[in-house]
């Protein structure tokens, strides 16, 4: 047999995340264990049926089946735009500031493509979504770790960053409602995000796929609603987390026209375009009605407590995350993230997420989805009581 040599790029990637943790529940469920997952943030609840109807609809329309536009159609980043201003009251141009991507992760992928070449500097959060460095490793830049300490709200202090650091970058990743530890921002910080990039020449990218999953009448802000926001950088949106339609893989980026204009000429070139009848499908999610919406949040909310109750009667003392459906919390005394999720998936059978697979800063952390039915979550908390023994923080 031919043995062929990886590309750099691709020797230079890490194992992807969750593709360890679907290991990891295989060989459990191998051994005859009845595994609860709380790793994967992956919602659990239907897709709302107006939107499923919306698409077998379209899927009858032959016109539907050919290549679509690279680009998303027109109607579809009409809708985008129209929900920018209705949601944030953020205007967008929907021919030149919005492009459709197959999920909000091909474009954050992609963006580096885009702007970064080898040796090239791009400012990532620390912990963040893997995908943030992934991208910029398969373009050959070096990430730098930025990173969100508990004490700063798991936001950046740019002051921390140093100045040659700074001046080389050319890019930035940040994530509000935040992915791992489910921290926020007010616009205010996006307004201290959009001179810090203009200080330094950086193209700003928001990933702002939780924007719609908050809690206790937050309402998340976008980077957009920022003073000079569109003249620095895009935001990524997403239909997935708020419309449960995570295998559908439909998304967005808004924002800059030069930055939108290159994400579109590099998919010209890589894909096809999304299948229109899920376009439509999203259109009908972003416009129609949102009580399914409101509905599921209504759902997490009572995970929320679950959880949160649960590790404090543990002897935790975690606060409930404003936004997102994910708890992060610290690993007890004599663990790192690594040992403690083993200690977890051994003693009870509950998977955790270790921190330390978002970054060396997610060290001495775990991060617990709240994408499993309220009725497992309790379970794997009786599990954990009854197992864990004494706990030490």
């Amino acid at each position: 047999m031919l043995n062929f040599e990886q590309a750099e790029r691709i020797k230079n990637l890490p194992p992807y995340l969750f593709a360890r943790i679907e290991k990891l529940i295989a060989e459990k469920k191998e051994q005859g264990v009845d595994v609860i997952s709380l790793g994967i943030g992956d919602p659990d609840l239907p897709t709302p049926g107006h939107i499923i109807e919306e698409l077998k609809k379209e899927a009858e329309n032959p016109a539907n089946h050919q290549y679509p536009s690279s680009v998303g159609m027109l109607s579809y980043r009409q809708a985008v735009a129209d929900f920018y201003q209705k949601r944030f009251g953020v205007e967008l141009d929907a021919k030149s500031e919005v492009v459709a991507l197959i999920g909000s992760k091909e474009g954050i992928a992609h963006i580096s493509w885009c702007y970064l070449n080898p040796g090239d500097v791009v400012l990532v959060p620390d912990p963040g979504y893997p995908v943030y460095a992934g991208g910029a490793i398969l373009a050959g830049a070096e990430p730098y770790a930025v990173k969100l300490k508990e004490e700063n709200g798991f936001k950046p202090n740019y002051a921390d960053i140093p100045s040659e650091v700074a001046r080389k970058a050319k890019m930035m990743f940040i994530n509000y409602p935040n992915n791992p530890t489910g921290a926020t921002a007010d616009v205010k910080f996006f307004e201290e995000t959009v001179a810090f990039a203009k200080e330094y020449n950086i193209l700003v990218c928001h990933d702002n796929a939780y924007s719609e999953i908050a809690f206790d009448g937050y309402r998340p802000p976008s980077f957009l609603e920022a003073r000079g926001a569109k003249e620095v950088g895009i935001e990524f949106g997403s239909v997935s987390k708020p419309y449960n339609m995570t295998g559908w893989r439909i998304g967005w980026a808004a924002g800059h026209p030069e930055v939108v204009e290159a994400l579109g000429r590099l998919k010209s070139n890589l894909d096809s375009g999304q299948f229109q009848a899920v376009q439509y499908a999203a259109i009908k999610g972003l416009t129609g009605p949102q009580d399914a919406l409101k509905k599921n949040v209504a759902i997490y909310d009572e995970r929320r407590k679950v959880v949160v109750e649960g590790l404090n009667a543990l002897g935790w003392n975690v606060q409930a995350p404003k936004a997102t459906f994910y708890v992060w919390a610290p690993v007890p005394k004599g663990y790192t993230s690594a040992s403690f999720a083993e200690y977890v998936i051994e003693k009870t059978g509950v998977v955790i997420t270790p921190g330390n697979g978002y970054g060396e800063s997610g060290e001495g952390y775990f991060r617990i989805s709240l994408t499993i039915p309220k009725e497992r979550l309790e379970e794997a908390f009786r599990r954990m009581k009854e197992s864990l023994g004494k706990l030490e923080f």
